[in-house]
């Protein structure tokens, strides 16, 4: 992971140390990805010659595990959780309802019929 980080990261955005490995996930991935999918591409296409096909397959098992898109989780960006998050806001359940009392969150208001 040392590998991949920064050599001087702004910690002042994030939380705890699983939302700075989260962050340097997606931008592994992200710089990989185009990489992975000429590779897949090789290894399904069975026009290719068998050997060129494994020689792509060996590659693809080689590579770090950041540049896979599994890697990445759906983090908290308040309280760093990884379980409970909404996509559309980034928080998880507890740090969204306090939010959206608080009135912070904009378009969001209290259900009451």
């Amino acid at each position: 992971m040392a590998q991949f980080r920064a050599k001087k990261l702004d910690l002042g955005c994030f939380v705890n140390i699983m939302n700075i490995r989260d962050h340097t996930k997606r931008k592994v991935f992200e710089a990989h990805e185009p990489e992975r999918q000429a590779l897949r591409y090789t290894i399904r296409n069975t026009s290719l010659p068998q050997r060129t096909r494994a020689q792509a397959q060996l590659q693809l098992s080689q590579m770090h595990c950041y540049t896979r898109p599994t890697q990445i989780r759906n983090r908290c960006i308040m309280g760093g959780k990884g379980r409970g998050v909404f996509r559309e806001f980034r928080m998880a359940r507890y740090q969204f309802r306090l939010n959206a009392l608080e009135g912070n969150i904009p378009g969001v208001k209290k259900a009451s019929w």
